[in-house]
């Protein structure tokens, strides 16, 4: 192994047995456990403090995860940090992730995984459910999309992010299972957001929306 160097760790966690099992797990080779926290302010002191190489962040601490991993990525680049969540929830994956989360992984996962998981972000992997890297690539497509359409467009320019996230997948030929699927949501909730997208745009069906903003294809732009 060419860098044996300890992989130094914060652990930050509301409850005591959570913590207790979290310092179990990842004790020893090639860990070391060189502060631990009960919420996010005390996370981002021991962080700045103690320079770890990965912060393990509980999703529902006081204060949150969300705005400490965004302080922790702000100040020490080379620091990552991993969200441990007690349930999916695909929108604060995404906020944690938007924040500079390098993971986000359930609590109840193997202790052997979890410790893969983290030596894999030091080297610059993410650890992130799929349905997630699928929800960041649609994302992303949306963002280069957005960036593509006429200056002037004002109709455009109103539609919601959610909005777009459906423009964008009308653009692919989705269903409106697909669709649901893709985004995490049900099928009458993107038939609304549908029908928003049809309003604002002045048009009567999807293949008009998609005419009217130019993404039927985007590599032309």
């Amino acid at each position: 192994m060419a860098d044996s160097r300890p992989i130094r760790l914060l652990l930050a966690d509301a409850h005591a047995a959570t913590l207790a099992g979290l310092r179990m797990a990842l004790s020893g080779d090639p860990f070391v456990v060189v502060a631990e926290a009960t919420d996010s302010g005390a996370a981002v002191a021991a962080a700045l403090r103690e320079h770890p190489d990965v912060c393990v962040l509980d999703a529902d601490m006081p204060g949150g995860a969300v705005g400490a991993t965004a302080e922790i990525t702000r100040t020490l680049g080379g620091a990552a940090v991993v969200v441990l969540a007690s349930s999916r929830d695909d929108g604060a994956m995404l906020d944690a992730v938007r924040a500079g989360a390098a993971g986000y992984l359930l609590k109840d996962m193997d202790p052997e995984r979890l410790r893969y998981a983290l030596i894999g972000v030091t080297k610059g992997e993410a650890a992130l459910p799929r349905t997630l890297v699928t929800r960041l690539m649609l994302e992303f497509r949306v963002r280069e999309r957005h960036r593509a359409i006429a200056v002037g467009n004002a109709r455009a320019a109103a539609l919601t992010r959610r909005e777009w996230d459906v423009l964008s997948l009308m653009a692919e030929g989705a269903s409106t299972s697909a669709m649901a699927q893709a985004l995490g949501i049900s099928q009458v909730t993107v038939r609304r957001h549908i029908s928003g997208v049809l309003s604002k745009l002045g048009v009567a069906d999807r293949a008009a929306a998609v005419a009217a903003v130019h993404l039927s294809d985007p590599s032309s732009h």
